[in-house]
């Protein structure tokens, strides 16, 4: 054993980070700083890829293009159609990008870390998410067609309705913004945990006597983090198609 103590395994402590700064008895950690760094780096791609657009675009503008057309036509688009879902597009595309950024954080070396992986991130953004739905339903629905399109009202369900407007009730007010943080969250807090466990089991191994064994884990760490490449990017399709699909139902009549 390298250190006498036996295999490090990772777990919650892998997650938590001593303060780097403190500013008026506020706490700014690792995360943090990486949160505010993919801020700042969506805003300054997007400024720099479209605050002077040519006609003739260049290679960063065409990059830029690329992906705001992928999240427009791919998902608002997809979801809301043109006409309702082209006032949404700057939103999603914040937030696909957003996202997506968080999560490869994970994969890049220094940061090595997934802000999403810290359930804060995820329920900030799903309770924007929701608090927006509930608006916007409140808004062209008022508050009848409200409590219709949150309850699944329904008079021809007959004598289960009341159970149906409790479970409907429940889901989407409660169960639905959970749901939303949780699903980005735990993909991304499983999938950090699966990295370093195989990146510190190849370290330990390597420093054993089981030298070969530690080359099968360095191969599975190169395995995960192309699957892990995968899944970032996926998950920030899926919780934009969501906040989408949320909003189509928060425009449409009442089912």
């Amino acid at each position: 054993m390298s250190d006498g103590c036996g295999f490090p395994a990772p777990g919650l402590h892998s997650f938590l980070f001593r303060p780097i700064a403190e500013v008026g008895g506020f706490e700014f950690n690792k995360v943090m700083l990486l949160a505010l760094i993919t801020t700042l780096l969506v805003i300054t791609f997007f400024y720099a890829a479209f605050g002077k657009a040519k006609v003739v675009p260049g290679k960063l503008q065409m990059i830029g293009e690329a992906g705001y057309d992928f999240v427009r036509r791919g998902i608002v688009y997809e979801t809301l159609g043109k006409k309702e879902g082209e006032k949404w597009v700057p939103l999603m595309v914040s937030l696909f990008f957003f996202i997506w950024i968080m999560n490869i954080w994970s994969v890049i070396p220094l940061a090595q870390f997934p802000v999403a992986s810290v359930f804060a991130f995820p329920v900030v953004l799903a309770a924007l998410v929701w608090v927006l739905w509930v608006g916007l339903t409140f808004k062209r629905h008022g508050f009848v067609g409200f409590f219709k399109n949150v309850t699944g009202y329904d008079k021809s369900l007959g004598a289960v309705l009341p159970l149906v407007m409790i479970i409907e009730f429940l889901s989407n007010l409660i169960v639905r913004p959970f749901t939303h943080a949780v699903r980005l969250f735990a993909n991304m807090f499983a999938g950090h945990l699966m990295l370093v466990m195989f990146t510190v089991a190849s370290w330990y191994l390597l420093n054993s006597w089981m030298i070969p064994a530690a080359g099968v884990s360095f191969v599975m760490t190169m395995v995960m983090i192309l699957f892990e490449l995968f899944v970032q990017a996926v998950q920030a399709y899926v919780f934009v198609l969501l906040a989408c699909s949320y909003i189509q139902g928060a425009l449409a009549e009442h089912h």
